[in-house]
């Protein structure tokens, strides 16, 4: 099936591309923006037609409405050229893009190496139906390096996930050596980059599998659920796609096309998100009830020089640990006060978020305190004086 489109080239800047990629060729004479294609049934010229079509199950072909339409397979090139790898496969949530490689790469018997600092519902999917299925998961410390992972790796340890920085405690990973280690022992890559969207290039750091939420940044308006799996390798994707394609994993086509209209305009917001977050998360690590800022892009960050090497940019959540004199009611009051700051566990929309971490995560490999009450931030679109604003007459609720 010929493909008329015209992808940009990737010497092109960011922004350039996410305007143009995944738009139909102008030799179609069509609106600006793909159209919305709907449909279950595909109906074919001829029986000879359907049997060729049916061997191109792992192109973007269209044989049957699961398989995805125009409107998918647009939305495909896009993450795939935001992630820069080969290919991608659109599913219904976040959380569908981690099942999906893990069930791929993983059978009973096998064992997965996942980080202590892991997206919650990962860690539930590893310790409930990966384990009632005979897989085994070891959570170890997201700041391992190469030896130790090395020493972690069994025979049978077939993927090794990684999610950099980690949620709520924003550990960066050293993903380069952790690759290294896995494969050199035979192991698949798995990688949550959503925080590092087109900041973090996975393929180009050793992951073979990368994995994103584009409910949050590609989407940018809270109001879509979304997830999407891209590799770089043939084999890769012909084994991640068969599984997907196996468990019925399917995407609204409105959905992917409100996603595709965000990712327009993603480089715009990105930028100017990350901008208001790294100044409103430099006035914080100086107010007096603070402890520290959680904020890999800041100097004061652990790890920053990892951060300094592997990114190009950071993107708008962080987290922030008050002083250990305030308490956990007192930070909850304080965080109920804020005025521009929703409650809410998503993020990557253009709006303010705010959200406690103390008492809501689990870790079993390290420690999960860290040394005082801590609570995390997405920044949003407002204006950064006005968020700062907000901020200060919270913590001015709280001891000093």
């Amino acid at each position: 099936m010929p493909d008329d489109r015209h992808p940009p080239s990737t010497t092109m800047g960011f922004s350039t591309r996410m305007s143009h990629a995944g738009r139909p060729s102008v030799r179609t004479h069509g609106f600006v923006n793909t159209g919305v294609h709907r449909g279950s049934t595909v109906l074919y010229p001829s029986c000879e037609a359907r049997r060729e079509l049916a061997k191109h199950r792992f192109e973007q072909v269209m044989t049957y409405g699961t398989a995805g339409g125009p409107t998918h397979y647009a939305l495909e090139d896009v993450v795939a050229e935001i992630e820069g790898g080969s290919h991608a496969m659109i599913v219904g949530t976040g959380l569908a893009a981690i099942a999906v490689p893990l069930l791929a790469y993983l059978k009973t018997g096998d064992h997965m190496l996942m980080p202590d600092s892991v997206y919650g519902p990962a860690r539930g999917l590893a310790e409930g139906m990966l384990r009632g299925w005979g897989i085994e998961t070891t959570f170890y410390d997201p700041l391992v390096d190469e030896a130790g992972t090395t020493a972690l790796i069994r025979p049978n340890t077939k993927v090794v996930f990684t999610e950099s920085p980690g949620s709520h405690t924003f550990e960066v990973q050293d993903v380069p050596a952790i690759a290294r280690a896995a494969h050199a022992a035979g192991a698949k890559v798995l990688m949550d980059n959503t925080w590092g969207i087109h900041h973090f290039q996975p393929f180009q750091h050793g992951v073979d599998v990368s994995i994103q939420a584009l409910t949050k940044y590609v989407v940018g308006h809270s109001d879509v659920l979304l997830g999407s799996v891209t590799v770089n390798d043939e084999t890769d994707w012909h084994i991640v796609r068969s599984v997907g394609a196996a468990m019925g994993h399917y995407a609204s086509p409105d959905d992917c096309w409100l996603a595709l209209r965000g990712a327009r305009t993603m480089p715009v917001r990105l930028k100017q998100q990350s901008a208001n977050a790294l100044q409103v998360a430099s006035w914080l690590e100086r107010q007096p009830q603070v402890q520290r800022v959680l904020h890999p892009a800041l100097p004061s960050h652990p790890q920053h020089a990892l951060f300094r090497r592997d990114f190009t940019g950071a993107c708008s959540l962080f987290g922030v640990v008050l002083r250990p004199g305030v308490t956990e009611a007192q930070m909850f009051a304080a965080i109920d006060g804020l005025k521009l700051f929703g409650i809410g566990a998503s993020w990557g929309g253009y709006e303010s978020l705010a959200l406690p971490t103390t008492g809501f995560i689990s870790r079993t490999a390290t420690s999960p305190d860290l040394g005082g009450p801590a609570f995390r931030l997405h920044i949003g679109l407002e204006d950064p004086a006005d968020i700062i604003a907000d901020l200060k007459a919270a913590l001015a609720t709280l001891p000093g």
